[in-house]
């Protein structure tokens, strides 16, 4: 008989590795049918090993089945550390939350709220009305209601505004950001018709006026979030559009995407148009996110006047683009912070990295280049060098951000397995190569000695 037959027969049963003490002591923490499942793993993953190289079988079944069930339970949504030189990154999850809208979901998610019940009459409540005032006061809009992302705003606004009828958006908006969306093919779903005005580059306030006609219901302006067209340009001003409209009888929707409530200007930023400024200017209807430069949670926020926006509240669609109660309740405790300017703008992490002061930035640099000097050793060569920083989610498109970053040269690995490397951690750390040099930025890194914990990267 050979080796390989010999362990296999000497693999346990099922039955009778279950009824082992130790085993059996498993099943009354985690339950017979999870215990069972892992142990059948750990005998399928030993057979496997057998056949294949002759590996031994554990000694210590207890323990392979708990690593089993260990690794069922590891989260695929782990915490990772933003180093990448994007404040705010689509795929990295957008904004970070202020601490007080984390309280807040956690809050909301452990308990019964009064999402849609009034506490006043005792029956069944609206949603909207726990955020719906805060965005009227910080606006200045009649009306506002709220779901879950801005191309759903988008969608839900044109469908309502606009459904087999058309809308005049001006050739140099019709917009692709990330992930493939398309601002035609989301007014196509939407079922209204898509009239393009003007060129490119250049689109006049009479291009606007020679569109409308009776068929039309609605003028889109479209904010060009992540890329800008210089040059030879021409658009009408949002204030003039808005007055054309309203001659002519229909409502003017602006998306803004980005949802800037304050003006950054404040924050030492270059000015993105705010909410506020468009209401202001008579955009009847305005939508942008919750998490881009507001930097609260994903959600879309749909804000105008009363008639239009208790229209779109009317859509049976908005039932199914609803957020939830956590995503509120963040939103709520981000929209109140903003109350008080100063402090939404220290508190908001988001807004917080944007507007860090360059020698802040340098001194984390360098605390954050001894720890990573202080782990590597000799193995790599660590420098603080000077870097440009983007605030990202199409947010202040093409507006380089000083900033300074941690480089590191590794004697072993290319640049590009030193990122891998980093994305390996126990917590992952997400830098980026970048003329043949991987690099941390630190704009968005707040406490070097917490946040980079090399107890856990484990070998150079």
């Amino acid at each position: 008989m050979s080796d390989k037959e010999n362990l296999l027969r000497s693999l346990p049963a099922v039955d009778s590795l279950l009824a082992t003490p130790k085993v059996a002591a498993l099943i009354k923490s985690w339950g017979r049918k999870c215990i069972t499942q892992a142990a059948r793993a750990a005998i399928e993953t030993a057979r496997a090993a057998i056949l294949k190289d002759g590996v031994k079988p554990p000694e210590n079944w207890p323990e392979t089945i708990v690593k089993i069930i260990a690794a069922d339970q590891e989260p695929a949504m782990r915490h990772v550390i933003n180093l990448s030189g994007v404040v705010s990154h689509t795929n990295l999850g957008r904004a970070r939350l202020a601490e007080e809208a984390v309280v807040a979901a956690a809050a909301a998610g452990a308990s019964n709220v009064n999402l849609e019940y009034s506490l006043e009459s005792g029956g069944r409540g609206e949603r909207d009305t726990l955020v719906e005032s805060l965005i009227m006061r910080l606006t200045g809009a009649e009306a506002a209601t709220v779901v879950n992302n801005n191309a759903a705003a988008v969608l839900l606004a044109l469908n309502t505004l606009s459904f087999g009828r058309k809308t005049i958006v001006s050739r140099g908006e019709l917009i692709e950001i990330g992930g493939s969306f398309r601002l035609p093919e989301i007014m196509e779903k939407s079922g209204c018709h898509l009239a393009e005005v003007g060129t490119t580059n250049r689109t006049h306030l009479a291009d606007y006026g020679k569109a409308i006609d009776p068929d039309t219901a609605l003028a889109l302006r479209a904010h060009t979030s992540n890329f800008k067209v210089v040059g030879f340009t021409t658009k009408p001003k949002l204030s003039d559009l808005a007055a054309l409209c309203h001659k002519r009888g229909i409502p003017l929707m602006d998306d803004l995407g980005s949802g800037a409530l304050m003006d950054l200007a404040d924050l030492g930023l270059p000015s993105e148009p705010t909410v506020a400024e468009a209401i202001a200017q008579g955009a009847d209807v305005v939508t942008f996110s919750g998490d881009k430069l507001l930097g609260g949670p994903q959600a879309g926020l749909i804000a105008g006047r009363r008639e239009y926006i208790d229209r779109i509240r009317q859509n049976p669609l908005k039932r199914a683009l609803r957020p939830d109660k956590m995503i509120l309740a963040a939103l709520e405790a981000t929209l109140r912070l903003y109350i008080c300017p100063e402090v939404a703008a220290q508190h908001i992490p988001t807004l917080r990295h944007l507007s860090r002061p360059l020698a802040e930035v340098r001194r984390t640099a360098e605390r954050a280049a001894a720890i990573v000097r202080g782990f590597f050793g000799l193995e790599a060569e660590v420098t603080v060098i000077d870097d440009i920083c983007r605030a990202g989610s199409g947010a202040l498109p093409e507006v380089d951000i000083p900033s300074a970053s941690v480089a590191i040269l590794h004697r072993k690995m290319k640049p590009n397995e030193l990122a891998k490397w980093f994305r390996e951690r126990r917590t992952p750390v997400i830098g980026r190569v970048e003329s043949d040099l991987f690099r941390l930025d630190m704009r968005t890194m707040d406490e070097p000695e917490r946040e980079l914990d090399t107890s856990g990267w484990g070998d150079k």
